[in-house]
């Protein structure tokens, strides 16, 4: 954030709140009156509000704001923690007085000198905070997706549109004086269709999102193509036919199926997974955990990405961490708990929903980088396989790195050549275990669209997620096919 962003922060929070450096200071010290390693305060408001379309109507809209703050400190391995939805001097002191009872040995006396924030980046500047927009525009624009993808096909049965539009505040001070600030807008687009021929019934869905404004949402050259999308996969599915189950090799088209990569990889490298020697990559550093060419990222640092941030919820500085590098494992994404306790840098991925919970790392754009082969050629490679373009649903076993993976829109592919879509499609492996199965790598590295959400320990996070076209040979395919 700039200078000037910076300052208007701090005005935020201490004209909203009556919080001067004095008060920080006192509460600061009052956590650290016990033996411990470190102490936090997190305070955040944050205005959310969502409108939402069903059958024509303007079915649903809320409006809604979340604040308060949590206090954390830290004794080797443990944390106590103690939040409030009431920011007075009252509930800062019970709260820091909660959560060091986490150490029962005395500390001392201490002074903490709170400095001024730095000057920072600003990955999202935005003009108007998407919660300030008219709620008569957001109503518009879903009623105008209504009529656009009812128009679209007379099979068409239902649409279902909604945006939601966030305006997060947060702000760190530390036991080491240190400031951080962040004012962090979110917008998001759903579209879902229902398409009926006969008895049969298909949905087709696409989102999108990030943080910008929210006029790029009202754009006609965004909404409209999403709503092609949504139609068209509700027609595609269709004509599926059932898909065919056994071992093959298996084509993943560019952008959202990252999300593969995001579950059965990355989560297997965040540091908290690894320091406790749950995670199937814990302890490999510098080993081959994928084939030659394999290189993955997570980058918090793209500018309006829906996962990045100027600085995580711990105050650190977001940043371009590789975890992988040409098959090689080189890193994992910490938290300062973890990086401490590893003996490793924070990397900028200490993040939590909310003041009411706990930072731990977490993902934020997490892609692979792309190789230098042309997408239509690896689909030529293969003689009879599954080419998946996009996932639903999934679930992940951190420890062994097990996956199963459903595909709502997935093809045969015959002869090097597209076939008939099919329904059904589920992928099932083990995450170490498929990225050494990948041969052929392209070029058209694609983000998804701006719509992902992490979920981990109960706590939700926005995350972006990226993959070029890539092959995987012999992975295991359940079909429905009999």
């Amino acid at each position: 954030m700039s200078g000037d962003t910076e300052r208007d922060g701090l005005s935020f929070f201490r004209d909203r709140y009556d919080v001067d450096d004095a008060l920080l200071s006192r509460t600061l010290g009052t956590a650290l009156e016990r033996r411990v390693d470190r102490a936090e305060l997190f305070f955040e408001y944050a205005a959310l509000d969502q409108v939402a379309l069903e059958d024509g109507i303007v079915k649903s809209g809320d409006r809604h704001i979340e604040q308060g703050v949590g206090v954390r400190v830290q004794a080797g391995e443990r944390q106590g923690y103690a939040h409030s939805d009431d920011i007075t001097v009252e509930s800062l002191e019970l709260a820091a007085t909660t959560a060091r009872a986490i150490s029962d040995r005395p500390g001392g006396e201490h002074s903490v000198a709170v400095q001024p924030p730095s000057g920072g980046r600003d990955l999202y500047p935005v003009a108007t905070a998407p919660t300030q927009v008219a709620t008569a525009e957001k109503v518009a624009l879903v009623e105008a997706i209504d009529r656009y993808a009812r128009g679209r096909d007379p099979r068409v049965k239902q649409v279902m549109a909604s945006v939601v539009c966030q305006d997060r505040h947060v702000w760190v001070v530390n036991s080491d004086g240190v400031q951080a600030l962040d004012r962090r807008p979110l917008v998001r687009l759903n579209v879902q269709v229902i398409a009926a021929d006969g008895a049969r019934r298909e949905v087709g869905y696409q989102g999108c999102g990030g943080r910008h404004d929210f006029a790029q949402l009202v754009d006609p050259g965004t909404w409209r193509p999403l709503a092609d999308e949504a139609v068209r996969i509700a027609l595609l599915n269709l004509d599926a036919k059932p898909c065919p189950a056994g071992t093959m090799d298996v084509v993943l088209g560019p952008g959202w199926p990252g999300i593969l990569l995001h579950e059965a990889i990355g989560h297997g490298l965040e540091g908290d997974f690894n320091r406790k020697g749950t995670s199937a990559f814990s302890g490999r550093i510098g080993e081959r955990v994928a084939a030659p060419g394999v290189t993955v990222v997570d980058d918090g640092t793209l500018e309006g990405r829906r996962g990045s941030l100027n600085v995580d919820d711990e105050g650190t500085p977001t940043q371009c961490t590789t975890l992988i590098e040409d098959g090689i494992l080189v890193g994992y994404l910490q938290d300062q708990l973890n990086a401490r306790l590893m003996g490793m840098e924070p990397t900028g991925n200490g993040r939590r929903e909310s003041y009411a919970h706990l930072p731990m790392p977490r993902m934020t754009n997490t892609f692979m980088r792309p190789g230098d082969e042309d997408p239509e050629d690896i689909l030529r490679s293969v003689d009879q396989g599954l080419y998946a373009v996009s996932f639903g649903g999934g679930q992940v076993d951190i420890t062994s790195g097990k996956f199963v993976f459903s595909a709502n829109e997935a093809y045969r592919i015959e002869g090097g050549q597209l076939g008939a879509p099919v329904k059904g499609a589920t992928l099932i492996g083990n995450g170490p275990d498929v990225l050494t199965r990948v041969s052929r790598i392209g070029h058209d590295l694609a983000l998804d669209r701006g719509v992902g959400t992490c979920g981990k320990d109960g706590q939700g996070v926005p995350v972006g997620v990226g993959l070029p076209t890539i092959r995987v040979d012999g992975l295991t395919v359940g079909g429905t096919e009999t």
